[in-house]
Parts: structure tokens; sequence; C-alpha cells
């Protein structure tokens, strides 16, 4: 599901004044023009709904590896051994119906268990040790017979731990060795002698003194008959509860709020119980949504860690695909229920005592798409709901829970409503409207609601086609950073509209968490979506009593990352910047250049209204901290030329002193790469007395800081 926009046409006017603006028009036969000096008043006495800190929350979904690479620590794949071992690249199955979605999601392992002497290696389908199958090795008296995984990324001086399931016949010596050179020094070995025809689980050290990125891990025996490998990991010693420490450290900068998981639609095929128990033990499953094995490391008790390591609260997706509401109870008591509660007693099992009291709960992830695993029509989706809730409430009546809405907007792009009512657009509270007949029929037991958006500079809407076209010519640099605004614009008028149609919305409103959510442009790790990402936010600070929750697709798209380093990217510094130095009281912002009209006709995802403060080119958004004793003003130039702005404070007296932070680097397309010197930063700067004109630069992003006297 993505949102995508039209084409604004471009004209320049010259200087005035001094001042050179980039003046976007609405329509070649309507031309906006700017004659005079921008000015914004800032009212500290006129303040808003508070800013949540969830509105910098992040989304993370099991999506092949995005959470088994990008932020844990096992080296090695298919740990478990949902393929065979074989010579070549093994085959996943194949699709099945709707499965898989875009074909770039069908991969081919690229790292596999290879067999080490021969063919030497069976699978034991009759009693695995989990999941489906467990490799057998055929053992000889002198010659070494085993698997390989090679590909591996290690760094001279790092030690390297983890564990292998064994069994086998009495006599039989396995070795594993780690290798990062051909030489015979190059190498450490771990001798295991002492095999029985139970499975043990052996520790693993290894230290190694190169660095390189394909290091191999061999498994070989000598003796009699065969030796069974149940499963096998490894880790770098340095891991924090199995999870990466540089990433760790890069994400827990953010303080992002809230944390989702683990989809997504992933979560709609999900079996919570395959995630919790010995991590050892649970099943590896080919997940038919990402059509990618799932090792199932990563559930329920190593989410709420990572969430406890990270300083945020957690906010759990059920299955409401092919999942039921009894499972969903079950999870609710997993998590939340006392160790006497059977759900609780197996979660104490399990290491964890104490409840994790988790408060956030949606139903379902995107049930309106008929791409969901086990989707349904709306009427049977009402009812499905209500009995997920009701059976949630019965362990825990203290959670809130979360509908997976979707408006004109999203039902529009998606091009969800025409096969169900004929509407490319929805009307409002028609039987294609989603979010509108949950309103109507599930209010009671919603406490929030769940809209996404994808935003692209690249494609828009045409209602008179009634398909996305490509935008042709390309965008104006503002308003292709406008882009990601416009959708949040979007979702406040279709929720203005609800509250005039649903009288119970009014007695009982409802806000929204925008809980997927991304800008599509520009190239990995560089800066060109920064301002947008800023100009969403400021819209929804704007409408702060409606939008209340954010969660980024996807966390890890706030890091530069390889294998074994992450740092933040521009994206990253910027939610960081905000997250730090931005207010939590959102205060009035006027001035005397009202934003242009709409390029586009409204309908859909193009908004009547476009986003932005009167203060064109710029926009400008203001909020106090809590205890209302510091100011921040957070000015963004979207436009590829300096711009000035005279600003006038209501209310307060701002101290003599204060701070600017400023993203502002010299190319849009400038990044930030691990392995690479950053063309990126946050600027600090101490500044004095707050002028009353300021500067502001191309493509920038600014917050004046400054206490209040």
């Amino acid at each position: 599901m993505q949102r995508h926009k039209e084409i604004a046409i471009r004209k320049t006017l010259t200087l005035m004044l001094g001042l050179l603006f980039v003046i976007e028009i609405a329509s070649p036969a309507s031309a906006y023009s700017q004659e005079r000096t921008v000015r914004a008043t800032i009212d500290t006495t006129k303040t808003g709904a508070p800013i949540s800190k969830y509105i910098y929350g992040q989304f993370l979904e099991h999506g092949g590896d995005i959470v088994n690479t990008g932020l844990w620590s096992e080296m090695l794949v298919d740990r478990k051994f949902f393929y065979p071992v074989g010579n070549s690249a093994p085959t996943p199955p194949p699709v099945l119906g709707n499965a898989g979605g875009n074909p770039r999601f069908r991969r081919t392992p690229t790292r596999w268990w290879s067999p080490v002497g021969g063919d030497v290696v069976v699978m034991d389908t009759k009693a695995p040790y989990t999941g489906d199958q467990t490799p057998v090795v055929t053992l000889d008296a002198e010659e070494a017979h085993g698997l390989r995984q090679s590909g591996i990324a290690v760094r001279k001086g790092k030690a390297y731990t983890g564990r292998i399931v064994l069994a086998g016949s009495p006599g039989a010596v396995v070795k594993v060795t780690l290798m990062w050179g051909t030489a015979p020094t190059d190498r450490e070995t771990v001798t295991i002698h002492s095999l029985g025809t139970v499975y043990r689980k052996f520790p693993l050290h290894f230290v190694s003194t190169a660095s390189t990125d394909d290091a191999s891990l061999e498994i070989t025996g000598t003796g009699k008959r065969s030796f069974h490998v149940g499963a096998v990991s490894l880790m770098p010693a340095d891991n924090i509860d199995g999870f990466r420490p540089e990433v760790i450290a890069a994400l827990k900068q953010l303080r992002f709020g809230v944390l989702r998981f683990p989809g997504g639609n992933f979560v709609s095929a999900y079996e919570w119980r395959n995630g919790v128990g010995d991590i050892d033990k649970r099943p590896p499953i080919f997940d038919p949504v990402w059509h990618a094995v799932q090792p199932n490391d990563v559930g329920t008790d190593e989410f709420l860690t990572l969430c406890r390591l990270l300083g945020v609260d957690p906010y759990i997706t059920v299955n409401a695909g092919f999942g039921d509401a009894w499972s969903a109870r079950q999870l609710v008591q997993y998590t939340n229920g006392p160790a006497t509660t059977p759900m609780g007693k197996w979660r104490a099992q399990n290491g964890h005592p104490a409840p994790y009291h988790v408060k956030l709960w949606g139903i379902g992830n995107e049930s309106w798409g008929d791409y969901q695993m086990g989707a349904m029509a709306l009427p049977q989706f009402e009812l499905k709901y209500n009995m997920f809730a009701k059976e949630m409430h019965k362990v825990d009546p203290t959670i809130k829970l979360i509908a997976p809405g979707a408006m004109p907007d999203v039902m529009e792009g998606a091009d969800q409503a025409r096969r169900i009512n004929g509407q490319y657009i929805p009307s409002y509270l028609s039987s294609a409207d989603w979010t509108g007949q949950l309103l109507l029929h599930c209010l009671d037991n919603i406490d929030m609601v769940s809209e996404h958006y994808y935003a692209s500079g690249t494609q828009h809407t045409n209602i008179k086609l009634q398909k996305k076209v490509p935008i042709n010519p390309p965008l104006s640099l503002i308003e292709w950073e406008r882009a990601a605004a416009v959708q949040v614009r979007a979702k406040y008028e279709h929720y203005e509209e609800y509250l005039k149609l649903i009288p119970a919305l009014r007695a009982k409103p409802v806000p929204i968490a925008i809980d997927e959510w991304a800008y599509f442009g520009g190239v990995p790790n560089s800066y060109k979506t920064v301002p947008a990402y800023a100009w969403a936010f400021h819209e929804m600070f704007r409408h702060s009593n409606v939008f209340q929750m954010g969660a980024v697709t996807f966390a890890t798209a706030m890091m530069s990352e390889n294998r074994t380093e992450a740092i933040l990217n521009p994206t990253g510094m910027l939610f960081k910047m905000y997250r730090d130095h931005f207010g939590t009281l959102p205060v009035e912002v006027t001035g005397n250049s009202p934003q242009p009209k709409p390029v586009f006709p409204p309908g859909g995802d193009q908004p009547a209204v476009n986003p932005g403060s009167p203060t064109y080119p710029l926009d400008v958004s203001a909020a106090l901290s809590q205890d209302r004793k510091t100011l921040a003003i957070a000015v963004i130039n979207p436009s590829e030329t300096g711009q000035s702005l005279q600003i006038t404070i209501l209310g307060a007296k701002l101290a003599s002193t204060g701070h600017l932070y400023r993203m502002a680097p010299d190319s849009i397309n400038a990044t930030v790469q691990v392995d690479k010197k950053p063309e990126v930063q946050v600027e600090d700067k101490s500044l004095g007395a707050l002028p009353g004109t300021v500067t502001v630069r191309p493509f920038s992003v600014n917050i004046y800081s400054y206490p209040v006297q």
C-alpha cells in the first residue's frame, strides 16, 4: 500500500527587498505571487494537545531478515536446518496464490550448508531435533565428514561465542572449526568427545586473528556410525541479550517512545507460540508472506527485551488473519498474566517470571487488504475484531486496543475500494470505507485507529483516470518535500469528516496511530528525504489531538549499517534532533504568507488544503517544553535557495542566549555511511538573543531553542 502524489508546476520570481523566494504555482492559470517579507508570529499563550513521545515511534517486522540480521546477532543462516544440506543453493518452496506479493520478496538463499567429505549428509525427517528435519553425518574412522557454511563476517581480535546441539555414536569425535583464512593457523577448533543418543548442548568460543567477510564454520567428525546436528549458533561475544550492540547503541539515542512488532503483513500468518521457549527448539518455518525462512529466534520475549534495552514501550500486533481470538487472549496472558495463570506460568518457565504489562495492542494488520492471509469481508472482520477485543480484555481490561483502519486515501491508494463496491475513492461510511465502518460498529472496543501511508514524489492519483500515474514533469523541490506531509493532511481532513458523520466519535474521540509510514525518494542513507520527514512531523504537531502515535517503516531505516557496524543515518539524526530539542506543547504559529493551494483536485489521498504554516515557502512549528521553561521553534526551508524569516514572540520573554540545532548539508544528496566520512551532521550553534530576522539555509531543518524567562 502506497500513497503517491501529482506534479507541481514551478515558476521562479526574482529578488524583492533582498529576499529571494521560489514560488510554487497551483496550475498554469493560477500563479502564486509573493512580494513581502515572510513573517511568523508565535503565540505561546495558545497551546494544543501535548505531542506524544509515540509520534517518534518505530516499526519492526519479521520481513525476511530485517530483524534476524538487522538487529539480532546471529551470524549463521539457517542454523536449524530448514533446508537440506547440499552442494548448491536450496530451492525455496513455491509461491502459492497471493503469497509472497512482490516478486522481489522471492529470494533464493545466498548462504547455505554444504557437505564436507562427499555425499555424507542425509536429513532425518522421522525424529528431528526441531522443525521438519535434522542433518545426520555418516562417519569415517579417518576422513573428516560433516558440513560447512561460508560467508561469515569476523573481525580481527574479536571473540565469538555460541553453542552446538549434538547427538551421536559413542566414540565419535566432532570438531567445530572457525576458519578466517587458508593457512593452518587461520582457524580455531573446539573438539567435542562425549556424544550420546540424547541431544546435548556444547559451548563454542573462538577469537579471530584477522578480518574477513568470508569466514567459514565447519562441523566435522570422525569415528564410527554417525552424528546428528540439532542446531548451531554463533554470535559476537559482546552481543547484548542476543542483539547487536552497535545497533542497540545507535537506536537507543533516538528515545523513540514506542516500538511496534512483529508486523506488518508478516503477522497475518504468524504463530506466536513458535517464538517462545527454548530458542534452539523453536521450529524454523517458511513465512508465506515474505517468502523467507523464519527461524523464530526473535519472538515475544526477545522483542520485549529489546524494548527494555532501548527504553521504549512495546506495541504488539496480534494475528487477526489466520489467527483466532483464543490465541490472542493467550498471548496477552503470556505477556501480562501473573505466573499463576497457565500462560504466565509458561512465561516464568521460559525465564521471565514477572509480567511485562504491555499496554498497546493492535488487532490485525491492514485487514482491509485482499493480499492479507485470512482476508475477509468487512462485516465479518468487525465481528472478529469485537471477539478479539472481548477475549483480550478478559485477561487484562487495562490494555489499549488499536484497530486496523483504512480511510478513503488508503482504500483508494491500495485500490481496495474498487473491489468492494466499485468506487475508486470510497464515499464516507460506505461499505468500502474501512475506518468509517469500524468506528460505526466497533467504537466501544477501539482506543486508537491504525492508519498507514507510503508517500512518493514520483506518482500521483489521477481521479479522472481512477489510477496512479507518473508525475511528469517532476515535482519542484518544495512540492517534493511536501509530499509526506500531504498524506498526513489528507488523513486529518478525513478524520474531520468522521467527526461530523459519527456523533459517538465526538463523544469518544479516537486518535490516529500512523503505525506504518515512510517516504520513498533519494538514495539510501541520503539527506534528501530529511526535510520531508520534518514537514510530516510538523503536520502531526499541528493536529496533536488527532495524531498521537507514529511508527516508521522500519527502525532499521534510521541507520546506515553493514554486518558489523551501525550508525545513525540522516533520517535517524533528524528523529534524534526533534526528540531531543523540540517541545511537547505545540503553540500557535501564524504568518503573512499562506501556502499555495494544492496542485491537484481533492479526494482520496489529495487534501483540500495544503499542509504547512502560513510562512511560505518555509514551514514553521513551535512548542514549549512540558514545564514551559523552553521554547523550540522549528523552521524548514524546503527550497533550493536561502530564505529570511522575521519572528515575533507573543506571551513569553526569551533568554538572551539560546541554541540553534541545524541540519544543512552542502548537497541535498549528502549521505552518511558507515564506511565513509559523514556528509551530514547536526550542528549545535550557540546564539545570542533571537534575532528579529533569521537566515535559513537551502533545504535545511532548523530548531531554535531558547529558555523562557
